[in-house]
């Protein structure tokens, strides 16, 4: 639904988005990870037709964009800019239906979508207040619902959780699954990153211009470490150690113990998923003892700052 082939964008001397590739496929949610300035705005501003690139091609839901009629675009994208504008003693519904009639729609049309937009974003009970009244939880979600009145087929948010509360953070999420639910394909760009970790189908990191990396959360937290860290959950001493034995006989130089307690046993491993389900395989067949096993991603802040220090330090060396 959205690609991107060498996107490029500069002001003069300074380059603002370089040579951007990225696909994000239908029905996904897609994060857009980077610190104000590197480039997520004029990502989204390309895509939805607001900006001109310098050079390089995108592709939006079949159109390519550079080409495309600006009303086909739009009929097609929807976008929510970090803060967008409200009108003064205006309620919720007259808000919604004055975009609705932007888009030409007729009037029992447009009653019918904003009946549809406040049930689906959960604002129905906001349908007569004041908008600028709102919460910042509760303007977002209205922001969200006013993307909607044309049922658009891909939808770009820019920093929808900035400035929300925890409650207003975990309800969004919740308006996000939805939304996938539905079919839509989501790319929303953010700087809080345990927002992307819980919600997104794919990440992409963002500095300095350039795309770093990009993948689903556990690929991209994969990509900074070189060997996988996994850990079994046992109930005493004797099961702990009984499993530090088995891994050492199974795998020997793959396997490196990080730490062991009574209860848990945690080591890196050298090793793909097929060795990875051979090696819990191996643990059962010896009649070892555990309640679980899995593997640590870690923290998806950790991935990001690793991966972000490796391209200064390369721009060092350079």
């Amino acid at each position: 639904m959205i690609e991107t082939h060498d996107l490029t964008k500069r002001y003069g001397a300074v380059l603002a988005l370089d040579r951007l590739n990225l696909k994000v496929g239908k029905g996904e949610i897609f994060g857009y990870i980077g610190p104000n300035g590197a480039g997520k705005t004029t990502t989204i501003k390309i895509l939805v037709g607001l900006l001109k690139a310098t050079s390089g091609r995108a592709r939006v839901a079949g159109l390519e964009v550079a080409k495309a009629k600006p009303d086909d675009l739009k009929r097609l994208v929807g976008y929510m800019p970090d803060w967008f504008g409200v009108y003064r003693q205006m309620r919720v519904w007259e808000y919604l239906d004055f975009f609705g009639a932007a888009f030409r729609m007729r009037k029992k049309e447009r009653a019918a979508r904003i009946d549809a937009a406040l049930d689906i974003t959960g604002t129905t009970a906001m349908r007569d207040y004041f908008v600028d009244t709102l919460s910042r939880g509760m303007t977002q979600r209205v922001g969200i619902a006013r993307l909607l009145m044309h049922d658009p087929q891909v939808l770009f948010l820019d920093e929808p959780a900035s400035g929300l509360d925890p409650r207003a953070r975990v309800q969004m999420r919740e308006l996000l699954r939805k939304l996938r639910s539905m079919g839509k394909t989501i790319l929303l760009s953010s700087h809080i990153l345990p927002e992307l970790a819980g919600v997104c189908d794919r990440i992409g990191i963002l500095e300095k211009a350039t795309l770093l990396a990009q993948g689903t959360v556990q690929e991209v937290m994969r990509s900074v470490r070189s060997k996988r860290v996994l850990e079994v959950e046992t109930t005493t001493g004797p099961a702990a150690a009984a499993v530090r034995e088995a891994l050492t006989a199974l795998s020997g130089d793959r396997i490196r113990i990080l730490d062991a307690d009574d209860a848990m046993v945690r080591f890196e491993f050298d090793g793909d998923d097929d060795r990875v389900a051979e090696l819990w395989s191996g643990l059962a067949a010896r009649g070892c003892r555990f309640v679980a096993c899995r593997e640590v991603l870690g923290d998806l802040e950790d991935a990001y700052l690793s991966i972000t220090r490796q391209e200064v330090a390369g721009a060092r060396a350079g």
